[in-house]
């Protein structure tokens, strides 16, 4: 939770525009984050609806509310779990609602509902959605630069032989420092109705000055967020459409805010949905959808991540079942299972080589994911692997011939692990080496006569040898 905590101190003076109407964070309007409470609302796979709302019960202590238009589900939480809820499996994209009308009481003319929608926009309670979304933003903000920090660390790999300098322990900083793990991504993906979908158009806020002026100008004017607004409509019984619903309350939320008005490079996406009379307006936080979180390598049928995640929730699951996918496609049933049940058994297999391709390629980049993240943990983690390594080889090597050659960087923590296991272990060799400019040490080490006897057995004063002094 330290980033949303970071990001929560970072709000106490916020002003999203300047010299207009503002959306300001103070202390009096904030309190406690724990204590603000907002709700929010999810699109997941059709028919899964009360799988993902299971989900949310069991992994956010919250109950769900599943919208009659189907496809979604609603859930009220507090500030302080918003990284969590994206790390939810079975949903696609996020938002946070500003207000929901459950009766909305539409005018018999398009000009009279229009008019409605322009003046809803000054009413709405924006300041806490507001706000969601400025942490939000902040989890976003840091994952692109995790990002750029693993495009670096792949030039580096592939700029072998070249002089390539990149300060190690700011990317340590920047792994250890940020957590989260999240996503973002397209809207309202629903095939079992139709729905007229539409962004704001028009020449009136659409229109934008030339690139380079507006450029030029960053610099020295104060910045001004840009916005869209997406309409999402179900129903037959409206006498207007989602393009205009989209463009009369966007035009109203332009002038309520003074935000400019961008298609594709917005900042803020204001949602509008309705279907037949309920009206729900609500903030975006995601900006693509959280099924691709798996999937690298695309095939023409393949199965998202939060369908796969629902239909091996249906099984339920237990320790050390043996889960079997014969169809496996792009594989995203037997990935999704291998993360979220860990302690199953998972097989996957298809008739189709281009298939068993993807499916391979697409582990193959998960573990890539995996390995970067890990892999610039702390030493802190060594002080208990090292010797755990160290026990476990004395088991499987031979007494007296068994052989091991290890290379480490962190050499204090391997000579203190080294130091407890002389009884079955003993070094005859150390070679200074350097790997990518750095000095690590490789060490032989021979299998003493001693038989392996497991910890269990030993007594527990060899066992206080491997703890960590902090």
């Amino acid at each position: 939770m330290c980033d949303i905590e970071e990001a929560t101190n970072q709000l106490l003076d916020v002003n999203l525009h300047e010299n207009q109407k503002s959306v300001q964070v103070t202390e009096s309007d904030l309190g406690s984050e724990s204590e603000l409470l907002v709700t929010i609302g999810a699109t997941v796979p059709t028919g899964f609806e009360q799988t993902a709302a299971d989900e949310v019960r069991e992994k956010l202590g919250s109950s769900c509310k599943i919208s009659r238009d189907r496809g979604k589900i609603y859930f009220v939480i507090s500030v302080e779990s918003l990284a969590q809820v994206h790390c939810l499996r079975s949903v696609d994209n996020l938002f946070v609602v500003v207000q929901e009308f459950q009766d909305y009481q539409f005018k018999q003319t398009k000009e009279e509902v229009l008019k409605d929608f322009e003046d809803l926009a000054g009413k709405l309670p924006w300041s806490n959605p507001l706000k969601v979304w400025k942490i939000n933003a902040s989890f976003k903000k840091k994952k692109a630069k995790r990002k750029k920090i693993n495009q670096n660390s792949s030039k580096e790999k592939i700029n072998n032989g070249q002089e390539v300098k990149i300060d190690q322990r700011n990317v340590k900083k920047e792994f250890t420092s940020h957590a989260l793990d999240s996503h973002i991504l397209d809207y309202y993906e629903n095939p079992a109705i139709k729905e007229d979908v539409s962004t704001l158009v028009g020449d009136d806020l659409a229109s934008c000055k030339d690139e380079t002026d507006e450029s030029s100008k960053e610099e020295t004017e104060p910045q001004v967020l840009k916005f869209r607004v997406t309409c999402n409509r179900a129903g037959e019984k409206h006498c207007f459409t989602s393009n205009e619903a989209a463009r009369d309350f966007g035009g109203a939320v332009q002038d309520y805010f003074k935000w400019k008005a961008d298609m594709t490079n917005f900042d803020v996406e204001v949602l509008l949905n309705i279907h037949d009379n309920e009206v729900i307006v609500g903030i975006a936080l995601t900006e693509e959808s959280l099924h691709r979180r798996n999937i690298t390598h695309f095939g023409p049928t393949t199965l998202r991540s939060t369908l796969a995640y629902g239909m091996l929730r249906l099984c339920d699951p237990l320790p050390y079942d043996i889960i079997v996918d014969p169809m496996c496609g792009t594989g995203a049933i037997p990935i999704e299972g291998a993360t979220e049940w860990s302690d199953c058994f998972h097989i996957a297999g298809d008739n189709n080589p281009l298939a068993v391709n993807r499916a391979a390629n697409n582990i193959a980049s998960l573990l890539t994911k995996s390995q970067i993240k890990e892999g610039m943990g702390s030493k802190k983690r060594n002080w208990n692997l090292y010797p755990a390594c160290l026990r476990e080889m004395s088991r499987v090597c031979t007494p007296t011939t068994g052989r091991a050659v290890l290379l480490t960087q962190d050499t204090k923590c391997f000579t203190k692990a080294l130091s407890g296991m002389r009884h079955v272990w003993r070094k005859v060799d150390t070679v200074w080496v350097n790997v990518g400019g750095l000095r690590a040490a490789v060490y032989v080490l021979i299998r003493t006569p001693q038989a392996f006897v497991h910890p269990s057995e030993q007594d527990g004063e060899r066992g206080t040898l491997w703890q960590c002094k902090e």
